[in-house]
């Protein structure tokens, strides 16, 4: 049975490219399964601004040619609508975090997807949302 598809988060995205071994054992394994990656937009900007402020020329060509292969999920009317009833929820729980996470999240719930992060203690925050830590 495959694994279900799951959307990467910026740290495990990083990861990935550090070529941190535990990741990229779980990359592997993944990608034997699934056609590729699977990225938030939110995600790629955070990684672009991070090498853009560092003038990381080289890393920025390698990560455009990673973003290639990659789905980059959009952050369309579905999933921006989803991150307002999250942000809502985790507020009147007192339990907020920040906007990038709550996108991401959306952008996988809307879709059925899971999320891989290794930043349990926020995501786990959010309703319904499915979280898988390729660092573990």
């Amino acid at each position: 049975m495959a694994s279900p598809p799951v959307v990467l988060d910026t740290d495990i995205l990083s990861a990935i490219m550090r070529k941190n071994p535990n990741v990229l054992l779980h990359a592997r394994e993944y990608l034997a399964e699934h056609n590729g990656f699977t990225l938030s937009l939110i995600t790629r900007y955070e990684i672009l601004r991070g090498l853009k402020v560092k003038k990381a020329n080289r890393q920025l060509a390698a990560f455009d040619a990673f973003c290639s292969r990659c789905t980059i999920l959009p952050l369309d009317d579905e999933a921006t609508n989803k991150a307002s009833d999250i942000y809502a929820d985790l507020s009147q729980r007192g339990l907020l975090i920040g906007d990038a996470d709550i996108l991401i999240a959306a952008s996988a719930l809307v879709r059925g997807m899971s999320v891989s992060t290794n930043n349990e203690r926020h995501f786990s925050r959010i309703s319904g949302l499915q979280i898988e830590n390729w660092l573990k």
